[in-house]
């Protein structure tokens, strides 16, 4: 521990935001406990700083021996020469000496145990700083890659945060030094300390980017229901307000699209989706889905539906790599199947044909039903599934019946 040591951890401080006189109160404990180990309570330790000479100096009394022994003693020729002349065994001399002047192992002792405190004041800081911004977007400054796990070092002012690879939008990329918005989700404890999480791929902060943006939802009088998200695809955003004379798309949207743009531009182009809320959830699934021309919606069992769309409509209903369709399930809590209608009576039919037995067939006869049977043909999808010859194979079977049931199981 150097003569400047006060000086460089006060540097410390400044850079690391940490209160100055916390550090030196540090400074003080941990040194009088490292030396109240090695000396006796008559000495009267006392541990201060310097300012003056940017040091940390002890004063304490020191036994008058013959021979020297510990740091508590001081032989009587260096107590006559450097202090008393006068001095006399059993005397006490007051000494006063600059920390960096003991021993080295006393001083590396007394140096681990201040780090250690200081780390935890830090420690405790950056807990506290992270309360405060917990569930806040943060602006900060690329300070290092990681070449290992992908991850980013990120400056945030009162520390340095991670914004690692699975919180980072696919294909954004970043070069030290470039400024970067990211959501304070979570704080990581580990061997290194605790570091701020920060992500750009949780909901909230597309939430907390339309909150400031958007007057009408920082004030609640928009409402934001739910926010589900393919990060760097597409985002859908359900919103509702008691307020008939609040539009939310159009307040969403802003003039000239101005207040959805500064979104978009933020999350690089982000598809973002604004749904207007319904209580019919015929209609919330038409919202959701973005889709004009919905045809008919029909409600299943089991929380499904069906969408029927026009033909032209069907790609953009399900979407690229059907992300459409699946955040619309998502936002609505609906397994959704998208069809034209074509596919949706073709549908209809096979699982008509799935539950119904082979006599439900015009021309099917006893001995008929028997044949099919024996072979293993039971639904009429059974026959509309199988070709004309393996018909024909049947006891009994000719080629023109076969081709009848098939046609009868075709218009079934």
């Amino acid at each position: 521990m150097s003569a400047n040591t006060l000086e460089a951890l006060n540097k410390l401080a400044a850079i690391k935001q940490l209160d100055k006189d916390m550090i030196q109160e540090i400074i003080v404990e941990s040194i009088t406990a490292t030396l109240s180990k090695r000396l006796e309570p008559e000495a009267e330790l006392q541990v201060f700083t310097d300012e003056a000479s940017g040091s940390i100096k002890v004063s304490f009394k020191s036994l008058v021996v013959e021979v020297e022994e510990g740091i508590g003693q001081i032989s009587l020729g260096e107590a006559r020469s450097e202090y008393d002349s006068k001095a006399v065994l059993g005397q006490y001399i007051q000494k006063t000496i600059a920390l960096h002047e003991f021993e080295p192992k006393l001083v590396k002792t007394a140096q681990k145990i201040i780090q250690d405190r200081i780390r935890k004041l830090e420690e405790d800081k950056i807990q506290n700083d992270f309360n405060k911004q917990k569930h806040t977007i943060v602006t900060g400054k690329i300070k290092a890659i990681d070449e290992n796990n992908g991850g980013y070092r990120v400056d945030i002012g009162y520390t340095d945060a991670l914004l690692p690879l699975d919180e980072q939008i696919e294909n954004e990329y970043y070069r030290l030094g470039d400024n970067i918005k990211a959501y304070v989700v979570n704080i990581r404890a580990g061997g290194g300390g605790v570091t701020i999480v920060l992500s750009r791929t949780n909901p909230e902060f597309v939430k907390k980017l339309f909150e400031a943006e958007i007057p009408e939802i920082f004030s609640e009088s928009i409402k934001i229901r739910k926010i589900v998200r393919e990060p760097g695809i597409r985002t859908k955003v359900e919103l509702e307000t008691n307020d008939p004379k609040i539009d939310p798309v159009i307040a969403c949207v802003g003039p000239k699209g101005t207040r959805i743009d500064s979104i978009r531009k933020e999350l690089h182009g982000e598809q973002i989706d604004i749904v207007v809320h319904s209580d019919d959830i015929e209609k919330m699934i038409e919202h959701a889905l973005g889709i004009e021309n919905v045809k008919r919606v029909i409600i299943e069992r089991n929380r499904a539906a069906s969408v029927i769309v026009e033909d032209a409509d069907k790609v953009m209903a399900i979407g690229k790599l059907g992300k459409n369709v699946k955040l619309a399930a998502k936002l609505t809590g609906m397994k959704i199947d998208i069809y034209t209608m074509t596919e949706f009576e073709e549908k209809m039919a096979k699982e008509r044909r799935m539950i119904s037995h082979v006599t439900d067939l015009d021309g099917v006869t006893p001995k008929i039903a028997e044949a099919l049977r024996n072979a293993g043909y039971t639904s009429v999808q059974d026959i509309f599934m199988a070709s004309v010859d393996e018909l024909c194979n049947l006891d009994g079977m000719g080629q023109k019946t076969a081709e009848r049931l098939k046609e009868a199981a075709k218009y079934f």
